[in-house]
């Protein structure tokens, strides 16, 4: 069983030295690493076929960090988490996407053999992908338009200014692109907003349709939940390693847009108060 590759991570020394021996009095040949950041360096160099990781480590990133990291180099690797937590719920269906298994710490080493010999003969359920957010985002455009419309719809405020489907959703094309650009350009979040002659037009757009500037912040609010339900219905593929600084990115360029087409509101506010 020696050609049976396993990369262990676990940042607890007494726990990792302990599991990678007695792996490897079990036959297989073990890479022990104690940090995030030392995983990813050897699954970019090197190939695989079980992962075994701690879920919970100190410093950037965490078990499911090391998970989609390689199922996008070696979907077809093994992947199993361990943690110290027995009762997971919610969250335990949500990590299971992502790992083929998670086992309770402490375990005896004879039922980590069987789960990886079982996993091994039986194999990965699929070969699974793994999508960066701006693709999810990008892909998942029109039914996103159609699910926030839908949700404007049920905000009776909102829906007291009567405009067709066409105009309500007429801007967030246009959105979409930009969030899908500023996703891939991983520009830092919290640098000077990106100028959007777009976002400027739907503010004047949104003054002359007779909306309130309370009506565009409860618009741009009913679309950052509707992206991240987006997301969340696609975390069986979605890229973990990337997802937080995806979120702020797409919570930052929301926000920038809102500010820039309320400044033009306020704009065209104070010109219709002009006398003429």
């Amino acid at each position: 069983m020696a050609f049976i590759k396993i990369l262990l991570v676990d940042d607890d020394e007494l726990a990792r030295l302990t599991m990678d021996a007695l792996l490897k009095d079990r036959g297989f040949a073990v890479t022990n690493v104690s940090s995030v950041s030392e995983a990813l360096r050897l699954i970019s160099s090197e190939t695989y076929d079980v992962l075994l990781s701690d879920l919970h480590m100190p410093g950037a990133g965490d078990g499911l960090t090391v998970v989609s990291a390689m199922r996008h180099a070696n979907p077809r690797a093994i992947t199993m988490l361990l943690s110290a937590f027995p009762e997971m719920d919610a969250a335990a269906q949500a990590i299971l996407l992502q790992a083929d298994q998670i086992m309770v710490k402490p375990m005896d080493v004879t039922a980590i053999v069987a789960a990886i010999e079982q996993r091994l003969a039986t194999g990965t359920p699929a070969v699974r992908t793994v999508e960066t957010v701006a693709a999810i985002i990008e892909r998942s455009t029109e039914i996103a338009i159609q699910e926030w419309f839908e949700l404007v719809e049920t905000d009776d405020i909102v829906m007291a200014v009567p405009l067709s489907r066409e105009q309500r959703c007429a801007h967030l094309p246009q959105v979409f692109r930009d969030l899908t650009a500023r996703l891939v350009s991983s520009r830092p979040i919290g640098r000077r907003e990106m100028l959007s002659p777009a976002a400027t037009q739907h503010g004047i757009a949104r003054r002359k349709q007779g909306y309130t500037a309370a009506m565009m912040v409860e618009e741009s609010r009913m679309l950052q939940i509707t992206i991240f339900d987006t997301l969340q219905r696609n975390l069986a593929s979605i890229d973990f390693s990337v997802v937080l600084v995806g979120v702020m990115s797409i919570a930052d360029e929301i926000d920038s847009q809102l500010s820039q087409a309320m400044k033009a509101y306020i704009a065209e506010s104070v010109s219709d108060s002009l006398p003429a």
